[in-house]
C-alpha cells in the first residue's frame, strides 16, 4: 500500500462514491458510466441508489477500487462537470 503526501488514504482501499441529482430514468447509468471511465466496482459490491423523500432527487453509491488520490480527483472533477450531478461525496 502508498500513501500520498496529500491524502490520509492508502491506496489501494476500498472507496464508496456517493453522487446526488435529479431523479430522471438515467441517472444512476450516467453516473455509473463516468465513474467506470475511471475505476473498477469493488468485487462483490452493488450500486446502492435512494430516492428522496418525495422522489424528486436520487442518490447513487459505489464503491470502487481506489488505486490513488488522482484518480478520485479525476472521478469527482467528472461527475461534477457532467451538469447532472448536484453533489458528489
Amino acid at each position: 500500500m502508498t500513501k500520498s503526501k496529500e491524502s490520509l488514504l492508502e491506496f489501494p482501499c476500498r472507496f464508496p462514491i456517493k453522487a446526488m441529482g435529479r431523479n430522471h430514468d438515467d441517472f444512476e447509468s450516467v453516473v455509473t458510466e463516468i465513474v467506470l471511465r475511471h475505476a473498477k466496482m469493488f468485487p462483490g459490491e452493488a450500486v446502492a441508489t435512494k430516492a428522496s423523500g418525495e422522489g424528486n432527487f436520487l442518490s447513487v453509491t459505489m464503491t470502487v477500487e481506489a488505486q490513488s488520490q488522482e484518480q478520485l480527483d479525476r472521478i469527482y472533477n467528472d461527475l461534477t462537470e457532467s451538469g447532472r450531478v448536484l453533489m458528489a461525496l
